[in-house]
């Protein structure tokens, strides 16, 4: 792992430009009608003086590198600090480093503002909603891939690199658009986009013994500390990271108050988790704080029980009927999005997690825990106070509906509460009066917990939407406890059981289609990648010529993009010419016949007939590594997201259809890899020609 939190970031303007920056009207449409034909979605998104979201966003690219430049500074010191022996200028440098720290601490706490700012990511909708956690980018200084690919091309492909000058601008071009991605379908696919473009780019110019020199700079979505890495996989990481980040900022602005709403946010929060659990387990040595085991543990829990609350909120909109059964499922539902909401606080709360997540965070997620224990409770005393299970229905189906009401309710409490039996609780209204006002008893202490809590986050008491949420459904449960305090009642409340959590659907953890999304590589001129990859080896591109003889050509080809020499025959041309077994043919007279067809290239050989033709063949050279390489390889395998298998993407010839984009995959013993398929062009027998192989 390479770190450089003390390395200057010069980073640019993110989610908006200025009026000078923007093209004319006709060169954009130009652009975005070659990005369809590409199959590329290359728009930018949310102008800054467009949309609050985009100001939020800018304001904390700025924060960014106000950190990083005090950082920058306290490192400084600190290494003076530490050099100096003369006490005079220690006492000066101690003074400095007290007000760098300060500075620190406040541009921390604005940061932590701005990701506790969540009014600006929910709905418009004018629909009461208990808002959401969302997430805010990553976000990235400006890379230059120019230089670095193009020496690689000229040094390991032996092309002229100016020729690719727009592949390389088409990526920097697709890098740029997908630092600001539009919270809709198409901002996903956008990033979606880049993230299996970085396959094929690992692929072409990241061989493992070396590095490219490419540094990659993120800044920590929660603290704003800058990170920088020569790695592919750190880019490939921060990229899924927003993934998961656009899927919350999505789900939170979804209207809830239809289902429709409810069932396009619990899918966000499903993708969200599923990204950020699918990081967790295939991303280590994570150089960022957000990027974290414990950090995305801690997120995967958020989102699943936001995931909850929606379902909760979906089956409340589904419960038009306010039965017996329904409202004690009603209380179980909102019982499992308690107990979810406390698995997400517990994990909130460890050492490693506490001191970097928003406070807000934490007193949300308190607080949503409180509420929706409270609304189980009153959903509890609603259905023993207000519905009898025997007189709701005819005559006739009374005795079901009697045995299905006393099933629920013997499943409905975590421990049944010592007493009377259930069943005779269920038959005497009196005993449903007195257990019904103990749950609304503990519904009030719920409630007036999650009001207290609220109340001493700064940031939460800003938030108009929850307040009126926490004091409606108070008021709700005093009143009618109120109602139920009879004068002339001397006992004194029990103590409420704890409600069993149960619900209809637990959110899934949906890990990214990365098939919903298929790319061109944008450097395939350089041939198909089973051979012309960074990982594999081959002689300069050498021109040879034969002069069909009386026994043709005296050779044999095999396979199709690029074309095989399976064989030379003793004595023929083509071995006197210097053609040898296991080189590949890429050139026919002049003509590129990398990805050419078998066919094709038969037929170019015969159009020249009995005269000479020239050929362009290369000889790939079997892996073999010295030990510093070998070491250099197994540390750069260390990382899953390195060692993943081949990606099934369309509009690429010859690439395997098995993974995809799979980080944790390991590489199968058959083989199947590139350099295996190169090492048995070697053994090739000249006696035993296929059905796929000619002899010319």
């Amino acid at each position: 792992m390479e770190e450089s939190a003390t390395r200057e970031l010069d980073m640019s303007l993110s989610d908006g430009t200025s009026d000078e920056d923007l093209p004319s009207t006709l060169p954009r449409q130009q652009e975005e009608e070659e990005g369809r034909l590409n199959g590329s979605i290359r728009k930018g998104c949310d102008p800054l003086s467009q949309t609050q979201r985009s100001k939020l966003q800018h304001r904390r690219a700025r924060i960014n590198q106000q950190i990083n430049k005090e950082m920058r500074m306290r490192a400084g010191a600190e290494n003076l600090f530490r050099a100096t022996s003369n006490n005079k200028v220690r006492e000066t440098v101690a003074l400095e480093l007290s007000f760098v720290n300060s500075n620190l601490q406040l541009l921390k706490e604005e940061l932590e503002e701005l990701n506790s700012n969540m009014e600006v990511y929910q709905t418009d909708s004018e629909a009461v909603n208990v808002p959401m956690i969302p997430l805010g980018l990553k976000e990235t200084k400006d890379v230059d891939f120019t230089l670095p690919i193009q020496d690689f091309i000229l040094e390991h492909y032996g092309e002229e690199a100016s020729l690719y000058d727009g592949e390389i601008k088409e990526l920097t071009e697709l890098r740029q658009a997908m630092r600001t991605p539009s919270r809709t379908q198409e901002g996903l696919e956008l990033l979606m986009e880049y993230y299996n473009q970085l396959f094929y780019l690992d692929q072409r110019f990241f061989p493992p013994n070396r590095n490219l020199g490419v540094h990659f700079h993120w800044y920590d979505s929660l603290t704003g500390v800058p990170s920088c890495q020569r790695a592919l996989a750190f880019e490939k990481g921060s990229v899924l990271f927003n993934l998961g980040s656009l899927h919350t900022q999505m789900g939170a602005r979804q209207d809830r108050s239809c289902a429709a709403g409810v069932d396009r946010a619990i899918d966000a929060f499903q993708r969200a988790a599923g990204a950020f659990n699918y990081l967790k387990d295939n991303f280590s040595n994570a150089p960022s704080l957000d990027m974290s085991g414990p950090s995305l543990s801690m997120l995967v829990r958020l989102m699943v029980a936001q995931g909850q609350e929606c379902v909760f909120e979906r089956v409340t909109l589904a419960t038009w009927d306010a039965t017996f059964t329904s409202l004690l499922r009603l209380a179980q539902e909102a019982s499992q999005v308690s107990e979810v909401y406390s698995l997400a606080l517990q994990t909130m709360s460890q050492p490693l997690v506490k001191d970097y997540v928003p406070f807000s965070w934490l007193s949300t997620v308190q607080v949503k825990a409180e509420h929706f224990s409270a609304l189980s409770h009153y959903y509890a005393a609603a259905a023993l106070c207000d519905h009898s299970p025997s007189c709701e229905e005819e005559e006739e189906e009374e005795e079901g509906r009697d045995q299905e009401s006393e099933r629920v309710f013997q499943g409905f409490y975590v421990c049944p509460p010592s007493g009377p039996l259930l069943s005779t609780v269920l038959r005497d209204p009196e005993q449903r009066r007195k257990l019904g006002k103990a749950h609304l008893r503990r519904a009030v202490m719920r409630h007036e917990e999650a009001m207290r809590v609220h109340g001493l986050c700064r940031i939460l008491r800003k938030m108009d939407i929850l307040q009126d949420v926490l004091s409606l459904t108070h008021r709700r449960a005093l009143d009618k406890y109120s109602e139920l305090d009879c004068e002339d009642d001397f006992d004194e409340t029990s103590e409420a059981p704890e409600i069993q959590p149960q619900t209809q659907q637990k959110p899934d953890i949906t890990p990214p289609d990365f098939t919903a999304v298929h790319v061109k590589d944008l450097f395939q001129r350089l041939g198909p990648l089973s051979v012309f990859s960074a990982r594999a080896r081959w002689s300069p591109v050498r021109q040879v010529c034969l002069q069909r003889g009386d026994g043709g050509l005296g050779l044999t080809l095999r396979g199709d993009s690029p074309v095989l020499v399976a064989g030379v025959l003793p004595g023929g041309c083509a071995a006197e010419a210097g053609l040898r077994e296991g080189d590949y043919l890429v050139g026919v007279e002049g003509q590129d016949c990398k990805w050419s067809k078998h066919a094709d290239v038969v037929q170019l050989l015969k159009a020249c007939g009995h005269r000479a033709v020239c050929i362009s063949v290369v000889t790939m050279h079997p892996a073999q590594h010295t030990q510093e390489e070998r070491r250099s390889m197994a540390l750069s395998q260390g990382d899953k997201e390195n060692t993943r298998q081949r990606l099934l993407i369309g509009g690429n010839k010859g690439q395997s259809s098995a993974s995809l984009l799979n980080w944790n995959r390991k590489k199968k013993r058959e083989g199947g890899g590139a350099s295996r398929r190169l090492g048995s062009t070697f053994s090739l027998s000249l006696g035993s020609i296929r059905d796929t192989e000619s002899m010319y």
